[in-house]
């Protein structure tokens, strides 16, 4: 439909080339629609909608599909005579509900504004994750906004995992997240064989009211707590983890060869004679990156294969659906959920050693400043030459084991030139001001049992590190490609702290007599300076911990911002395609920019959306199930005492990490003293009111396990000096 068929009313949208471009006969759009409905300044019927917009009778059912959809979103509100209002208009505010285990709740607004605050009341009518119109009625006594429910948009929640319990003649599920603080009543025929105790999934068939609790039936018998790996299963299902593939997922790659063809390199640079090796951790079964490095002049040439995922994950297909929808693969402790079936994971796209793969390399040439000066994509074929273990390389690298074979004498000099040119790249990130944060990151040990038998301290070594430099180095290199052809793309985003967060930092290290420059805006350099200079303090670990939480979380979005932690004006992920999605989507538009053309998966501010979520999703289940195991680790040491340090100070006690056992429980505000503890989150501290004792975030305690309570999954610590 061409522009001069339409009225001058509809000619007065504002987006209608956009309509045009999508629709054959467009309707107005939403913001059209909006608009009208404001400069009305009161409530408006359909019909008199209709005449304002100049809508066809062949168009009224399509209008109204759209003003559905527009209610569902909360863009519209129809009041008690059915006209149609802007919520706004009416302070009703749309949003999702945050639960709490308390019992009350939050409204986080649509639009990012403040929290509304929703008493237990309110939050009887609504389950965690629903969305709902609510209405400011005032400030609590914190000085929170608070709000009523008018009304629930949407219902997050059908399937939900939990214990059954029975009691009194009355079947109920008490569910696993404890942010869903109601019960679900199970129907007399809906308990589906399960015996009380059971971890089970409800399926909601009625959901909450004011005055009635929801109503469910069991669905799937999980287990019992204590069966071996149950801790799994039920953070699969709390947090929505897809674990199984779909039958087509399944068949497409039950479909594909077992080993390369020779017709699949066709158009590769052929690089099976290069030594190109892997270097992970020793558990590792997933290769997808392999590299290669020698001296160039005064230089050096690095070489990072990259498994070519999207030769066989094509888009559209079942394979391609199931990895979208996962984002990525999520690695529990003694089982990982792939983010694609074995047969790719751990077969044609892993860079295994002596076998053909397909790869997408970039190729690049470094100076001694450590600055890429010329680099290049192309897809390729190759063979790993060797599979090596980071403590293989650091103890070669070290001096401290000579290499016993043929093959890794062989490898030596291409692991110096890797070595010599990390510490190139690892001068010019000290240069660039990256932040480099200490943290210790732990590993479980398990006995035959499938129980923990200890919990160990992790080391990073150099060898770790090397391959981390070429890999931020190959992403930094895709994401100014892509950056330079103008083909869209997710980046890797990671933002400065937020003005809120910063006062706050800058307020508790006064209390220090140190500061943070860079005013307003601080640069990471900034971040890194200072974290250098207090490295020498006994408090080091304090300042590193508080200035670590003022930093905002890094996520995916095809907005370009940079990266505040690196200190890159543009970074994107690149190197792991066989475990996480925006990668392979990076690959496709990589080639896509080879072959001259554009790679339009859809909108790409949605998939970063969800490719954020699903990385967060992962962390949730993982942290998870590593409480769990370290709940059930520590039943079997009631009563023992423990030297540690507090991690975290919140108001209602204190979380305590141990030392050597590496496991954090709470000490209850109530245990702190004979005293009322005032909360400070500014020095991130309780002080007692009559006693002056402090407890601060960094401060050492001598602690008491009394609880470790398997279906909350709380570890529960006294005092073990309390005066």
């Amino acid at each position: 439909m061409s522009i001069s068929k339409l009225s001058a009313v509809r000619r007065r949208d504002p987006y209608l080339e956009r309509e045009l471009k999508t629709y054959e006969q467009p309707l107005p759009s939403r913001e059209y629609i909006l608009q009208v409905l404001e400069e009305q300044g009161k409530p408006v019927s359909f019909d008199a909608v209709c005449v304002l917009l100049d809508i066809q009778v062949h168009e009224l059912e399509l209008l109204q599909r759209r003003l559905r959809a527009m209610e569902r979103e909360a863009q519209v509100l129809r009041n008690r005579k059915g006209s149609y209002i802007l919520p706004e208009r009416a302070s009703l505010i749309a949003g999702r509900i945050e639960g709490h285990p308390d019992g009350y709740g939050f409204l986080v607004p649509d639009d990012a504004g403040e929290d509304l605050f929703l008493e237990a009341k309110q939050m009887s009518k609504v389950l965690h994750r629903d969305r709902a119109l609510v209405r400011v009625v005032g400030v609590d006594r914190k000085g929170r906004r608070e709000g009523v429910i008018v009304e629930v948009l949407e219902r997050a929640n059908r399937l939900v995992v939990g214990r059954l319990v029975v009691e009194h003649g009355i079947t109920l599920v008490v569910p696993e997240n404890r942010r869903i603080n109601q019960d679900i009543l199970v129907t007399p025929d809906g308990k589906g064989g399960a015996s009380s105790g059971a971890v089970v999934t409800v399926e909601i068939i009625e959901q909450p009211e004011r005055h009635s609790k929801p109503i469910g039936r069991i669905v799937e018998v999980i287990g019992n707590y204590a069966d071996p790996g149950m801790e799994i299963e039920i953070a699969l299902r709390k947090h929505e983890l897809p674990f199984e593939f779909s039958s087509g997922a399944l068949a497409e790659a039950a479909a594909l060869p077992e080993a390369l063809n020779p017709s699949e390199w066709e158009g590769r640079a052929d690089l099976r004679a290069l030594p190109l090796l892997t270097i992970d951790g020793e558990t590792a079964r997933d290769f997808d990156d392999a590299v290669f490095a020698e001296k160039n002049g005064q230089g050096w040439r690095l070489v990072v294969a990259i498994a070519d995922v999207s030769h066989y994950v094509q888009p559209g297909t079942a394979l391609d659906r199931e990895a979208r929808e996962r984002g990525n693969s999520v690695y529990f402790p003694r089982r990982v959920i792939p983010m694609l079936p074995e047969k790719l994971s751990n077969g044609l796209c892993s860079l295994n050693p002596d076998v053909d793969r397909l790869a997408m390399v970039c190729d690049m040439d470094i100076d001694d400043r450590g600055v890429v000066t010329h680099y290049q994509f192309y897809r390729a074929v190759f063979r790993s030459h060797a599979r090596l273990t980071y403590d293989q390389v650091w103890n070669w690298l070290a001096g401290s084991v000579q290499p016993a074979s043929d093959i890794h004498r062989r490898l030596q000099p291409q692991l110096q030139a890797l070595y010599g040119l990390f510490k190139v790249l690892s001068a010019a990130r000290g240069k660039r001001g990256a932040i480099d944060f200490e943290t210790i990151e732990t590993m479980m040990l398990f006995n035959e049992q499938g129980k923990i038998d200890r919990i160990v301290p992790v080391h990073r070594n150099d060898a770790h590190r090397v391959i981390e430099e070429c890999m931020l180095a190959a992403n930094v290199c895709a994401s100014g490609f892509l950056q330079a052809n103008r083909q869209p793309c997710l980046y890797r985003i990671h933002q400065g702290p937020t003005p809120e967060k910063l006062e706050a930092l800058r307020n508790f290290l006064k209390e220090f007599g140190i500061a943070l420059a860079g005013g307003d805006d601080p640069t990471a350099s900034d971040y890194a300076e200072l974290l250098e200079g207090i490295k020498a303090r006994p408090d080091a670990q304090l300042l590193q911990t508080v200035m670590l939480r003022s930093l905002r979380q890094a996520q995916y979005s095809p907005d370009n911002v940079g990266h505040f932690g690196l200190s890159y004006e543009h970074y994107t992920h690149f190197t792991s395609p066989i475990r996480r999605y925006p990668d392979l989507l990076v690959h496709r538009s990589i080639k896509a920019v080879l072959a001259g053309e554009t790679y339009a998966p859809g909108k790409w501010a949605d998939i970063g959306a969800h490719c954020s979520m699903s990385e967060r999703r992962a962390d949730e289940a993982t942290r998870d199930v590593t409480n769990w195991l370290k709940c059930y680790y520590m039943r079997d040491r009631i009563g023992e005492t423990f030297a540690g340090t507090i991690a975290a100070v919140v108001p209602f006690g204190v979380f305590v990490a141990l030392d050597e056992v590496y496991v954090e429980g709470l000490v209850h505000v109530s245990e702190l003293g004979e005293d009322y503890f005032q909360y400070d989150s500014v020095r991130h501290q309780m002080l007692g009111e009559r006693t002056a004792r402090r407890f601060r975030l960094g401060d050492r305690l001598q602690v008491k396990l009394v609880r470790a309570d398997l279906e909350t999954g709380r570890i529960d610590f006294v005092l073990a000096d309390v005066a």
